[in-house]
Protein backbone atom coordinates (compact mmCIF):
# COMPACT_ATOMS: atom_id res chain seq x y z
CA UNK A 1 0.00 0.00 0.00
CA UNK A 2 0.89 3.47 -0.60
CA UNK A 3 0.66 7.03 0.38
CA UNK A 4 -2.05 8.97 -2.33
CA UNK A 5 -0.07 11.66 -3.68
CA UNK A 6 3.70 10.77 -2.60
CA UNK A 7 6.48 9.47 -4.55
CA UNK A 8 7.85 6.62 -3.60
CA UNK A 9 11.94 5.66 -3.62
CA UNK A 10 14.82 3.57 -2.42
CA UNK A 11 17.35 5.14 -1.01
CA UNK A 12 20.80 4.08 0.13
CA UNK A 13 21.45 5.31 3.40
CA UNK A 14 24.28 2.84 4.52
CA UNK A 15 26.27 0.23 2.89
CA UNK A 16 24.11 -2.71 1.82
CA UNK A 17 21.06 -1.03 3.27
CA UNK A 18 18.55 1.33 1.45
CA UNK A 19 15.43 2.48 2.78
CA UNK A 20 11.95 2.61 1.06
CA UNK A 21 10.54 6.50 1.57
CA UNK A 22 7.62 8.09 0.41
CA UNK A 23 8.28 11.77 -0.43
CA UNK A 24 5.97 14.79 -1.41
CA UNK A 25 5.03 18.19 -1.19
CA UNK A 26 7.95 21.48 -0.82
CA UNK A 27 9.20 23.77 1.89
CA UNK A 28 11.16 22.51 4.90
CA UNK A 29 11.72 19.26 5.87
CA UNK A 30 10.02 16.71 7.94
CA UNK A 31 10.98 13.39 8.58
CA UNK A 32 8.25 10.91 9.92
CA UNK A 33 9.31 7.79 11.67
CA UNK A 34 6.78 4.94 12.37
CA UNK A 35 5.98 2.56 15.69
CA UNK A 36 5.91 -1.05 15.56
CA UNK A 37 4.27 -3.30 14.44
CA UNK A 38 3.73 -0.80 11.79
CA UNK A 39 5.26 0.92 8.43
CA UNK A 40 5.13 4.37 7.40
CA UNK A 41 1.57 3.72 6.46
CA UNK A 42 0.84 4.98 10.17
CA UNK A 43 1.56 8.70 9.08
CA UNK A 44 -0.98 8.31 5.63
CA UNK A 45 -3.32 11.07 7.46
CA UNK A 46 -0.68 13.67 9.01
CA UNK A 47 2.03 13.13 5.97
CA UNK A 48 -0.96 14.49 3.38
CA UNK A 49 -1.65 17.63 5.83
CA UNK A 50 2.08 18.38 6.27
CA UNK A 51 3.12 17.95 2.85
CA UNK A 52 1.23 21.30 2.07
CA UNK A 53 3.49 23.24 3.04
CA UNK A 54 6.69 21.41 4.38
CA UNK A 55 9.13 19.12 2.45
CA UNK A 56 7.81 15.52 4.16
CA UNK A 57 9.95 11.79 4.38
CA UNK A 58 8.15 8.68 5.59
CA UNK A 59 10.54 5.98 5.45
CA UNK A 60 10.27 2.19 6.52
CA UNK A 61 13.02 2.28 9.29
CA UNK A 62 15.94 -0.39 7.92
CA UNK A 63 14.53 -3.92 9.07
CA UNK A 64 11.06 -3.22 8.55
CA UNK A 65 8.09 -2.68 5.66
CA UNK A 66 10.00 -2.68 2.44
CA UNK A 67 13.33 -1.19 3.89
CA UNK A 68 16.23 -3.13 3.70
CA UNK A 69 16.81 -6.18 6.41
CA UNK A 70 20.40 -6.65 7.25
CA UNK A 71 21.33 -9.22 10.04
CA UNK A 72 21.83 -8.33 12.97
CA UNK A 73 25.57 -8.22 14.35
CA UNK A 74 25.31 -6.11 17.48
CA UNK A 75 24.99 -2.56 16.20
CA UNK A 76 22.85 -2.93 12.96
CA UNK A 77 19.58 -2.41 14.79
CA UNK A 78 20.94 0.26 17.64
CA UNK A 79 18.93 3.35 17.92
CA UNK A 80 22.68 4.93 16.83
CA UNK A 81 23.10 3.60 13.54
CA UNK A 82 19.40 3.96 12.51
CA UNK A 83 19.13 7.33 13.43
CA UNK A 84 22.22 7.72 10.90
CA UNK A 85 19.87 6.29 8.54
CA UNK A 86 17.47 9.06 8.99
CA UNK A 87 20.72 11.51 8.57
CA UNK A 88 21.69 10.11 5.32
CA UNK A 89 18.51 10.12 3.99
CA UNK A 90 17.32 13.53 4.20
CA UNK A 91 20.53 14.79 3.12
CA UNK A 92 20.26 12.62 0.00
CA UNK A 93 17.52 14.64 -0.61
CA UNK A 94 19.40 17.89 -0.23
CA UNK A 95 18.34 18.80 3.37
CA UNK A 96 21.46 19.18 6.06
CA UNK A 97 18.65 20.36 8.35
CA UNK A 98 15.44 18.77 9.44
CA UNK A 99 12.40 18.62 11.50
CA UNK A 100 11.41 14.92 13.19
CA UNK A 101 9.09 13.23 14.21
CA UNK A 102 8.85 9.84 15.65
CA UNK A 103 6.06 7.11 17.15
CA UNK A 104 7.09 4.52 19.45
CA UNK A 105 10.10 2.15 17.89
CA UNK A 106 11.04 5.62 15.80
CA UNK A 107 10.46 7.94 18.22
CA UNK A 108 13.64 6.00 20.04
CA UNK A 109 15.51 6.89 16.48
CA UNK A 110 14.56 10.05 16.82
CA UNK A 111 15.36 10.68 20.25
CA UNK A 112 18.94 9.31 19.27
CA UNK A 113 19.31 11.48 16.24
CA UNK A 114 18.70 14.25 18.15
CA UNK A 115 21.23 13.33 20.88
CA UNK A 116 23.91 12.47 18.06
CA UNK A 117 23.22 14.50 15.65
CA UNK A 118 21.85 17.96 17.74
CA UNK A 119 22.73 20.59 15.10
CA UNK A 120 20.90 18.51 12.28
CA UNK A 121 17.47 18.01 14.14
CA UNK A 122 16.02 21.58 14.55
CA UNK A 123 12.66 20.11 16.42
CA UNK A 124 11.82 17.01 17.94
CA UNK A 125 7.69 15.26 18.53
CA UNK A 126 8.04 11.76 20.45
CA UNK A 127 4.90 10.06 20.06
CA UNK A 128 3.52 7.79 22.96
CA UNK A 129 7.33 5.91 24.38
CA UNK A 130 9.93 7.13 27.09
CA UNK A 131 13.59 7.60 26.93
CA UNK A 132 14.51 3.66 26.33
CA UNK A 133 16.53 4.18 30.25
CA UNK A 134 13.40 5.45 31.52
CA UNK A 135 11.42 2.74 29.71
CA UNK A 136 13.42 -0.10 31.64
CA UNK A 137 13.36 2.04 34.67
CA UNK A 138 9.29 2.21 35.02
CA UNK A 139 8.71 -1.16 33.99
CA UNK A 140 8.57 -3.08 37.46
CA UNK A 141 5.98 -5.29 39.34
CA UNK A 142 3.17 -5.96 38.16
CA UNK A 143 2.70 -3.40 35.99
CA UNK A 144 5.25 -4.23 34.12
CA UNK A 145 3.32 -7.04 32.72
CA UNK A 146 2.16 -4.37 29.83
CA UNK A 147 5.56 -4.82 28.38
CA UNK A 148 5.90 -8.39 28.36
CA UNK A 149 6.95 -7.98 24.54
CA UNK A 150 10.03 -5.77 25.46
CA UNK A 151 11.24 -8.60 27.51
CA UNK A 152 10.87 -11.58 25.00
CA UNK A 153 12.40 -9.76 22.54
CA UNK A 154 15.30 -8.75 24.99
CA UNK A 155 16.54 -12.78 25.12
CA UNK A 156 19.28 -13.97 23.36
CA UNK A 157 18.92 -14.97 19.24
CA UNK A 158 16.88 -18.08 19.07
CA UNK A 159 14.08 -18.65 20.97
CA UNK A 160 12.39 -14.95 20.51
CA UNK A 161 12.79 -15.52 16.78
CA UNK A 162 11.00 -19.07 17.05
CA UNK A 163 8.05 -17.82 19.46
CA UNK A 164 7.46 -15.36 17.07
CA UNK A 165 7.97 -16.19 14.07
CA UNK A 166 5.44 -19.86 14.53
CA UNK A 167 2.25 -16.90 15.11
CA UNK A 168 3.66 -14.25 14.17
CA UNK A 169 0.19 -12.66 12.73
CA UNK A 170 -1.78 -13.56 16.18
CA UNK A 171 1.48 -11.63 18.06
CA UNK A 172 1.53 -8.57 15.81
CA UNK A 173 -2.45 -8.48 15.75
CA UNK A 174 -2.48 -8.94 19.74
CA UNK A 175 -0.81 -5.36 20.04
CA UNK A 176 -2.87 -4.05 16.84
CA UNK A 177 -5.88 -5.04 18.78
CA UNK A 178 -4.62 -4.46 22.49
CA UNK A 179 -3.01 -0.73 22.15
CA UNK A 180 -5.93 0.94 20.26
CA UNK A 181 -9.43 2.54 21.36
CA UNK A 182 -10.73 2.83 17.88
CA UNK A 183 -9.91 -0.05 15.73
CA UNK A 184 -12.10 1.39 12.34
CA UNK A 185 -8.97 3.81 12.76
CA UNK A 186 -7.04 1.01 11.17
CA UNK A 187 -9.02 -0.29 8.02
CA UNK A 188 -8.97 -4.23 7.37
CA UNK A 189 -6.62 -3.35 4.50
CA UNK A 190 -3.83 -1.62 6.21
CA UNK A 191 -4.10 -3.78 9.04
CA UNK A 192 -3.46 -6.69 6.00
CA UNK A 193 -0.38 -4.56 5.43
CA UNK A 194 1.01 -4.00 9.00
CA UNK A 195 0.66 -7.71 9.61
CA UNK A 196 2.21 -8.81 6.06
CA UNK A 197 5.43 -6.36 6.54
CA UNK A 198 6.02 -8.00 10.00
CA UNK A 199 5.25 -11.35 9.09
CA UNK A 200 8.22 -10.87 6.46
CA UNK A 201 10.48 -9.24 9.42
CA UNK A 202 10.41 -11.38 12.31
CA UNK A 203 14.42 -11.45 13.26
CA UNK A 204 15.09 -7.74 12.40
CA UNK A 205 12.41 -6.75 14.41
CA UNK A 206 13.74 -8.73 17.47
CA UNK A 207 16.96 -7.34 16.57
CA UNK A 208 15.59 -3.91 17.32
CA UNK A 209 14.13 -4.80 20.27
CA UNK A 210 16.69 -6.68 21.85
CA UNK A 211 18.81 -3.63 20.61
CA UNK A 212 16.78 -1.62 23.24
CA UNK A 213 18.07 -4.08 26.48
CA UNK A 214 21.91 -3.97 25.01
CA UNK A 215 23.48 -1.53 23.24
CA UNK A 216 20.80 1.47 23.12
CA UNK A 217 21.00 1.46 27.28
CA UNK A 218 24.46 1.77 27.15
CA UNK A 219 24.81 4.85 24.50
CA UNK A 220 21.80 6.57 26.65
CA UNK A 221 23.74 5.06 30.00
CA UNK A 222 26.89 7.43 28.58
CA UNK A 223 24.66 10.47 27.34
CA UNK A 224 23.20 10.54 31.01
CA UNK A 225 26.64 10.61 32.94
CA UNK A 226 27.82 13.10 30.27
CA UNK A 227 24.56 15.26 31.00
CA UNK A 228 23.78 15.60 27.05
CA UNK A 229 20.47 16.59 26.65
CA UNK A 230 18.14 17.40 23.72
CA UNK A 231 18.78 20.86 22.53
CA UNK A 232 16.18 21.68 20.26
CA UNK A 233 12.35 22.19 20.97
CA UNK A 234 10.78 19.12 22.10
CA UNK A 235 7.16 17.87 21.88
CA UNK A 236 5.80 14.42 23.61
CA UNK A 237 2.24 13.59 23.15
CA UNK A 238 1.16 9.98 25.18
CA UNK A 239 -1.22 8.42 27.19
CA UNK A 240 -1.69 9.36 30.47
CA UNK A 241 -0.11 5.73 31.35
CA UNK A 242 2.46 7.45 33.96
CA UNK A 243 -0.58 7.70 36.34
CA UNK A 244 -1.26 3.60 35.96
CA UNK A 245 2.40 2.73 36.29
CA UNK A 246 3.15 5.37 39.21
CA UNK A 247 5.27 7.45 37.41
CA UNK A 248 5.48 11.40 36.56
CA UNK A 249 6.31 10.84 32.55
CA UNK A 250 6.93 14.56 32.10
CA UNK A 251 9.31 14.78 34.88
CA UNK A 252 11.19 12.32 33.32
CA UNK A 253 11.02 13.52 29.80
CA UNK A 254 12.15 17.11 31.23
CA UNK A 255 15.19 15.66 32.20
CA UNK A 256 16.51 14.81 28.82
CA UNK A 257 14.48 17.86 27.31
CA UNK A 258 14.70 21.50 28.69
CA UNK A 259 12.62 23.05 25.91
CA UNK A 260 9.41 20.60 26.32
CA UNK A 261 5.73 20.28 26.14
CA UNK A 262 4.59 17.47 27.38
CA UNK A 263 0.92 16.72 26.21
CA UNK A 264 -1.50 13.85 27.31
CA UNK A 265 -3.62 12.83 25.15
CA UNK A 266 -7.28 10.21 25.09
CA UNK A 267 -6.45 8.36 21.79
CA UNK A 268 -4.92 5.02 22.32
CA UNK A 269 -1.33 4.37 21.44
CA UNK A 270 -1.61 4.68 17.78
CA UNK A 271 -2.47 8.13 17.85
CA UNK A 272 -1.73 9.02 14.28
CA UNK A 273 -4.10 6.97 13.08
CA UNK A 274 -6.93 7.38 15.74
CA UNK A 275 -6.77 11.23 16.39
CA UNK A 276 -4.68 12.91 13.39
CA UNK A 277 -6.08 16.34 13.91
CA UNK A 278 -4.71 16.29 17.53
CA UNK A 279 -1.07 15.28 16.58
CA UNK A 280 -1.03 17.65 13.14
CA UNK A 281 -1.86 20.23 15.22
CA UNK A 282 0.69 19.63 17.53
CA UNK A 283 3.41 19.08 14.93
CA UNK A 284 2.26 22.29 13.42
CA UNK A 285 2.83 23.98 16.88
CA UNK A 286 5.82 22.50 17.40
CA UNK A 287 7.34 23.62 13.91
CA UNK A 288 6.75 27.27 15.05
CA UNK A 289 8.72 27.32 18.16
Amino acid sequence: MRIPGFDYQRVPVADGVALNVAVAGSGSPVVLLHGFPQTHLMWRHVAADLAVDHTVLCPDLRGYGDSDKPADTGETYSKRTMAADVVALARAFGHDRFALAGHDRGALVAIRAGLDHPDVVTHLASLDVLPTLDTWDVMHGVGGAVGFHLYLMAQPPGLPERMIGAVPDEFFGYFLDAWIQRPEAIPADVRAAYLAASRDAVPSIVADYRASSTVDVEHDTADRRAGNVLRMPVTVLQQDWGATLGFDAAARWRAWAPDLAHETVTAGHFMAEEAPAEVIKTLRDLLTR
